[in-house]
């Protein structure tokens, strides 16, 4: 007489739980390229000259600037920004409606059937605007943020406060300015300057070594007895 054994419940019936996926990333991942100088001759020759004018500028006022700091600052914004502008003007891409389009670079709006081609002046007319808010957001948003920086950062509170406003000035001009013009007001792409995700480029340049250069500068001052 043979005796069967009887399935066990579990082996009888088997079930699979379906594939949990897996959480989304929180990771973030910067999306911006590196931003290109504009095809033109008058940016890849303007490009060498505007760091020699930058530099000349502050070398020639070196002597007034230790003499008397305040005033000579105030001297040296106007043409800061001026030169600050030209550069942007000449040598970057704005951006458009406050952001910039993804892949870095700013593309050629392809003409209307029948519609004429502005020409150059035309198109140096449409960047005025944009440098001009560049340069007012510079000026209203980011040079108080700086100057908030500097004193966190040591710069004393109660005394030498032209000198400080004056510092975050300059630094504003001389590292956000571009990055207004070619950037606008785009949160993302923000977020990937806050950050330091960019990738490498003459915009970006500019800003770190406005930044380095601040930071090198008050580093020995310390050791100045």
């Amino acid at each position: 007489m043979s005796s069967t054994t009887a399935p066990s419940p579990s082996s009888a019936s088997t079930t699979t739980s379906p594939p949990q996926s897996a959480p989304p990333s929180r990771k973030f991942t910067p999306t911006s390229k590196p931003i290109p100088l504009l095809p033109t001759q008058t940016a890849r020759l303007y490009q060498h000259i505007h760091p020699a004018l930058v530099l000349s500028l502050f070398y020639l006022s070196f002597s007034a600037l230790v003499a008397d700091p305040v005033s000579t600052l105030i001297r040296l914004c106007f043409p800061i920004a001026a030169l600050q502008g030209l550069y942007s003007v000449l040598c970057l891409p704005t951006a458009h409606a406050g952001s910039f389009p993804k892949g870095g670079a700013i593309g050629k709006r392809k003409h209307k059937p029948g519609e004429k081609r502005k020409d150059g002046g035309s198109e140096l007319a449409r960047k005025i605007v944009p440098i001009l808010l560049s340069l007012l957001l510079t000026l209203s948003l980011a040079t108080p943020i700086l100057l908030v920086l500097l004193i966190l950062f040591g710069a004393p509170l109660t005394t030498h406060f032209a000198h400080n406003l004056l510092c975050a000035t300059h630094m504003a001009l001389l590292a956000l300015t571009p990055l207004f013009y070619v950037y606008g007001v785009d949160p993302a792409l923000w977020r990937e300057i806050c950050s330091a995700s960019l990738p490498g480029d003459a915009v970006w340049g500019g800003t770190v070594g406005t930044v380095v250069g601040a930071w090198l500068g008050a580093v020995p001052i310390p050791l100045d007895w």
